[in-house]
């Protein structure tokens, strides 16, 4: 699935703290692929993989072998995983911090399209200015916006239908470098030809292009999920995939509100046809996961497969967790 924007604005290579989560792709990384395979059967104990495992698993998902290996190095050095030897044989886990955020992620994914669709018809605009030559901030700066659910109005003018609730206005805090000025305020009309509405800051055709995309992909799939068809390393596959693609959703179209949406929507299909798979497959993926940390050491009880109601519900993570 290729994203309307730019890949370096959506998913830009940074994060808070000390956890540097993988820049999304436009298609589906290693590194995005191991991050969502460890957090589907781990977020909420941070159960401990044999580096193996995480190998066969990523192959199995078309990973290759060397790439497997260079994307699990790769997480550990960006603060993800962390590393653990037992003799021979290596093991990974999440880290706290980690582990913490893809929750937080998590939870915002599974309750995506559930929430009620209530709006006070008011925008959060954000306005801006950097120097021409801050390039490189002016990129940071687009990036964390459009994590927090912005897009651009005009090119200093950022424009979200949220309220500024402590998340939003957390985020807004850590922008650092330039001017920036934040206003709550509903949109009025004119009538001329070159009155630009709120909303059009989304290209509203192509978000509905690509849930429409998805849909059809996964729709097809539902008969032979709830008829117990897909299993081993398939289940797992499918799986990762339908979690690695679907949770790119909320950046694409931040919960626009409907009714400034054309008619059917497709936001709440996409998110039914989401749970379907992603549940319907819970129980034999996760007997594979174990099935593969068995074959080269004893499978950590603490893996297994979260329904969406769980990520929904968030989990909670000490330091010394798992």
């Amino acid at each position: 699935m290729v994203s309307p924007y730019e890949i370096e604005e959506l998913f830009p290579d940074t994060a808070a703290g000390s956890v540097r989560l993988p820049r999304q792709q436009a298609g589906s990384s290693p590194q995005g692929l191991a991050m969502t395979l460890v957090a589907d059967y781990t977020v909420s104990t941070r159960a401990w993989l044999p580096s193996a495992a995480l190998v066969t698993l990523l192959h199995e998902s078309g990973v290759t072998t060397a790439g497997a290996r260079a994307a699990i190095s790769r997480l550990a050095r960006r603060g993800v995983l962390e590393s653990s030897r037992d003799g021979r044989h290596t093991f990974y886990r999440l880290t706290s911090m980690a582990a913490s955020d893809l929750s937080s992620g998590g939870a915002w994914i599974a309750g995506f399209a559930t929430r009620a669709d209530t709006w006070d018809e008011c925008w959060t605009l954000v306005a801006f200015s950097l120097p021409q030559n801050e390039s490189t901030q002016r990129r940071l700066l687009r990036g964390q916006l459009r994590w927090l659910g912005f897009a651009p109005l005009y090119d200093g003018l950022w424009v979200s239908p949220d309220a500024l609730n402590p998340t939003v206005k957390d985020g807004l805090v850590t922008i650092g470098g330039g001017a920036i000025s934040v206003f709550r305020a509903s949109h009025v009309e004119l009538p001329i030809a070159t009155n630009r509405n709120p909303i059009d800051a989304w290209d509203v055709a192509v978000i509905a292009r690509h849930y429409e995309e998805f849909i059809q992909h996964w729709r097809p799939q539902l008969a032979r999920v709830r008829s117990g068809k897909i299993t081993g390393a398939a289940a797992v596959r499918a799986r990762t995939e339908i979690m690695d693609t679907y949770r790119r959703f909320p950046l694409l179209d931040p919960q626009l509100p409907v009714q400034l949406m054309p008619d059917n929507w497709p936001r709440s299909r996409a998110g039914e046809t989401f749970m379907a798979v992603y549940d319907g497959l819970a129980e034999a993926a996760e007997a594979h996961v174990r099935a593969a940390a068995a074959r080269f050491g004893d499978p950590h009880p603490g893996i297994r497969a979260h329904t969406t109601a769980e990520l929904a519900a968030g989990f909670s993570h000490t330091p010394d967790a798992g």
